[in-house]
Order: structure tokens, then sequence, then C-alpha cells
């Protein structure tokens, strides 16, 4: 069951209203500039289940295992969440933004010697897989949710965004507070760093996805037309981390990691890709060849576990939140905490499917 947060000190609503709430609309949020590299979540997540669906033999499969950067993501931690269901799995994906300057301590003063470095994790999603193998949800937790970022080797112990977490701690830390956060186990961590998002991008000959409306991005001035927009790396690069324009901000921008997600995997897992070496090779290559995983991560072990899921049995979702609120004079994102505890309560009993029935996933193919 997903653990209640302790009180905060009692939130200024921006605007005046709370949003997000189910039927409404969330409300911009002005934040300082960032370059989210949100592009290397979607690339890894997409990697791992490309090469699940491809069915790739076992020799190049260890070739590509052999390629990975290992990490021991687990360090230091204990008092975890339990398993409740033997067979299902949670990965936790994280996508590096890498930043110049100092890393912070929670009170908000340069810290040295983090394990994050100069990095936050800018996009974080928990993959998770029935232990029947036969589905798979992507679970997108907004990269400034307000959370207790737990201490661990003298770092954390503070409130605040959820990816300072990474540049406070590394991914020990990421981990400890995901889990502090819902209460569910992670059994595996993919990092993504940005050499070879675009590359990927590429490898494919370019994706496919559908906007509604004209918008033009203000800071990388590219425009992306109502209809169909064929993007290669760097105009999906641009669309994936675009929030400037979007009549809901950050939370537009996740519909378009999902949108895109979607839309990339479907496209390196038709027949054209699937059936030329070349080209699967390609993308695989730029693939993994961007991923730290934890020292257990087998991506054999992946491939065979998983080779029965496709695209279309995987379905999205973001952790229930009330939208922006300023809280300590930034603006954060704050969770919804009893439907939370439903949907991460579900995870953790591998009840995910019954939560969709009454909660439908975002399943969008096209959006701003």
């Amino acid at each position: 069951m997903a653990r209640t947060e302790p009180p905060a000190s009692k939130p200024r609503v921006t605007r005046g209203t709370v949003y997000g709430a189910p039927g409404a609309n969330p409300a911009p949020r002005k934040a300082k500039p960032r370059w989210g590299r949100i592009a290397l979540l979607i690339g890894g997540l997409a990697a791992v289940i490309v090469l699940v669906v491809a069915g790739c033999g076992y020799a190049y499969v260890t070739n590509l295992d052999e390629k990975l950067h290992r990490t021991d993501a687990f360090s230091g931690l204990d008092d975890r969440p339990g398993k409740s269901v033997a067979g299902a799995q949670n990965i936790l994906f994280l996508g590096s933004d890498s930043r110049d300057g100092a890393d912070y301590d929670p009170k908000g003063s340069p810290k040295t010697g983090a394990a994050g470095k100069n990095e936050r994790s800018d996009a974080i999603m928990v993959l998770h897989i029935p232990a029947d193998h036969k589905k798979a949800y992507v679970i997108s937790i907004p990269r400034d949710t307000y959370v207790s970022v737990p201490e661990l080797d003298g770092h954390g112990g503070a409130r605040a965004k959820i990816n300072a977490a990474f540049s406070w701690g590394g991914i020990p830390l990421t981990v400890k507070t995901v889990e502090n956060f819902t209460g569910v186990k992670i059994d595996h961590v993919v990092k993504i760093d940005f050499n070879g998002f675009k590359d990927m991008t590429n490898a494919l000959g370019g994706v496919d996805v559908t906007v509604n409306k004209t918008v033009t991005d203000p800071r990388s001035k590219r425009t992306f037309k109502a209809g169909v927009n064929h993007l290669d790396g760097d105009a999906a690069l641009d669309y994936v981390r675009q929030r400037y324009g979007l009549p809901n901000g950050d939370f537009d921008r996740v519909q378009r990691q999902q949108i895109f997600l979607r839309a990339l995997m479907q496209k390196a897992t038709d027949s054209g890709t699937l059936s030329n070496p070349v080209k699967l090779k390609s993308f695989l290559d730029a693939s993994t060849k961007s991923l730290t995983v934890d020292n257990d991560f087998s991506l054999k072990d992946m491939a065979l576990e998983f080779r029965g899921l496709r695209p279309g049995d995987i379905s999205f979702i973001t952790s229930p939140h009330k939208g922006s609120q300023t809280i300590d004079g930034q603006s954060v994102v704050v969770s919804d905490k009893e439907k939370a505890i439903g949907l991460w309560g579900a995870v953790e009993k591998d009840t995910v499917a019954d939560w969709l029935a009454a909660n439908p996933a975002n399943n969008a193919t096209k959006g701003r």
C-alpha cells in the first residue's frame, strides 16, 4: 500500500484554484527554464520493450547486455517494501538532466560530492509488468511532485520535489524516495543518458506524431503544425521537452512523452523494422549504449520473460495529483494521496487492470 506523506505547511494554491482533478484542466506553471531530458527516458523504455518484441537471438542479446553500464542501484538501502506477488516486475526508469553548477542540499546551499553530481532526474516512470506478463503499465511521476526525500548516507532528509533526490543521493536515494512515496518495491533501475536519443529516432527514419493545433515552441523556435508531423531526432527532442507555449505546461508535456513513446515503439516494432536486421541493429545499438542499469538487470531475461508483449498491450498512467500549487515559494505538483494510494496499492497487489477499469488510462495517440 502506498505510504502517506507527513503533513506540510498549508499550501497556497496557485491562482486560488486546485487544478488537475478529474475532468479539470491543470494550470500552466511558471518556472525557471530547464532543458528537460525526457527524451532519454522515452528512448530507454522503448529500447527495452522493442528488444522484447523483436525476439533477437541469444548471442546478440548477450552482446547488448555486455554494452550496458552497471551500477549498484540499491546500495545502502534497508527497510524496503516487501514483494506481494511473485513474478510481477517494477522497473524504475530515470531520465537524467545534467546541469552546470553545484548540487544542492535540502536547504538550498551548495553541496559537493553528492552521488548525483550535477544531475537531476527530470523524468521518472515506473514500468509495471504483471505476473502473467500479458500487459504492461507505464506510470509517470511528475518530476515536481512534492514528497518526503528520506535521508541516505548524509543526503536528503527533507521535503522537496521528487527529482531532487537524484541530485542529492544519486540512484540509491531516488529508489528509496520512490519506494517511500509509492510503497512499491523497485526490482530494477534503468537510467538513460542524453547521447543516443536522436540516433535512435534517426535509425528508424523518423517518427510520426499527430498534433491537434499548430503550436510554436518559444524556446527552440520550432513549429509543430496541426496534423501529422514527421520528426527526425532533433525535432523529436524538441517535441518531447517543450512545455512553454502549451496550454497546460508540464502536464501537456507528460502527455507528449506518452504519445511519442507509443509512436516510437510502434515504428520500431512494425514489420519494416523487425524484418530489417541493419535498421533493427542500428536502433538497438543506439539505445543500449545510453543505458545504465542495476547489477542484476538482464536484457536476456527480459527478452525471454516478456516475449509476448506488444505495443498495444501497454497502457500509460500518470500518478494522481491535484495539480500545481505554491509551497514555500516554489511551484510544485501536489499528489492526490487518496487516489495515489489506490493506484500504487494496485501495483503492489498486481491488480492494475482492475484499477484501470475504474480509472481509464491516457492512451491518446495525438495531442497538443
